[in-house]
């Protein structure tokens, strides 16, 4: 595989894993939150509702999820396509 087709792939790759680990830690998330607080995450931050302790809370719980989700699947596009472009010479 050219280093060309090999960053385009890690590219390819790291956007989807994005998305799919994304999506996972915002299920997980919403799961831990329903469970720590016995009430629903909230859904609109801005909600009158909605305390400001709790959206803090929720703002950075979800924030810090996200970096981790996207620092694993940056890390594993780069391996996957490392073990394929190994595999394809």
């Amino acid at each position: 595989m050219e280093d060309n087709d090999q960053s385009l792939a890690v590219k390819v790759g790291t956007v989807a894993l994005t998305f799919a680990a994304g999506w996972v830690a915002q299920k997980i998330v919403t799961e831990v939150w329903r469970r720590a607080s016995g009430h629903d995450a909230p859904k609109d931050l801005d909600d009158p509702e909605v305390g400001i302790a709790a959206a803090v809370t929720f703002a950075a719980v979800t924030a810090a999820a996200a970096v981790v989700a996207r620092r694993f699947a940056s890390r594993g596009a780069q391996r996957a396509v490392t073990r394929f472009a190994s595999r394809a010479v």
